[in-house]
């Protein structure tokens, strides 16, 4: 099973970023196929349907990538959670404009892989043709998943980042502005002390002894 997985990956992440979610799988006589407890039960006579299985899949497979992007949110949090409170401190914070600018793109790149180029929200091409029964299987695992819930909570979290993240930029921003005012204050100051000297010099006040 898992060498025809590996053969129909489409982009398959690395080792390290793999995610690993655990279900049983318990059979009924009785129990319509549902999800409870971290236990999958299937009918008997569904055993051997595997579009049965494969709503389930779908579902299982959206959460645990999921689970992935909840982990790299979580990393990007760990990794910027000092930048406020540096500011907070000291009033400043030692990230350069360009440091600052991958933060946001790293941001982009995750937030836009949640919400526009993964599967992670789309419902499969599968459930268009087969019965009203498998996509409502599949729902109802997605429910027990709390899927749209997670997405809400990591769209959350990109709001917070983003907005951190901009808040710092403009900072960095109005300090580089300021730095600027003072170069060209002090430009001017100059350019004003050697017009007084050219001035005194046309009076004889300087530069003649």
């Amino acid at each position: 099973m898992r060498t025809l997985a590996r053969q129909a990956a489409n982009q398959p992440v690395n080792i390290g970023d793999m995610e690993v979610d655990q279900f049983e799988f318990n059979y009924s006589s009785l129990e319509k196929p549902h999800i409870q407890n971290d236990t999958v039960t299937l009918h008997r006579k569904a055993a051997k349907d595997h579009q049965v299985k494969l709503a389930i899949s779908y579902a299982l497979a959206q959460s645990t990538k999921l689970s992935l992007h909840e982990r790299r949110v979580t990393e990007m949090v760990l990794e910027t959670k000092h930048l406020p409170e540096s500011l907070a401190r000291t009033g400043k914070v030692s990230l350069k404009s360009e440091t600052i600018a991958k933060l946001i793109g790293k941001v982009f790149i995750q937030k836009a892989a949640v919400n526009l180029l993964s599967s992670v929200l789309d419902t499969p091409e599968f459930f268009w043709r087969a019965p009203d029964s498998f996509q409502a299987l599949y729902e109802r695992i997605c429910e027990y998943l709390e899927l749209e819930e997670r997405v809400e909570v990591l769209n959350a979290r990109f709001a917070v980042l983003q907005e951190m993240l901009d808040m710092l930029r403009d900072h960095e921003n109005n300090h580089h502005n300021a730095r600027l005012e003072w170069i060209v204050i002090w430009l001017i100051v100059i350019e004003v002390v050697v017009g007084l000297l050219e001035v005194m010099g046309l009076f004889g006040l300087v530069g003649e002894h």
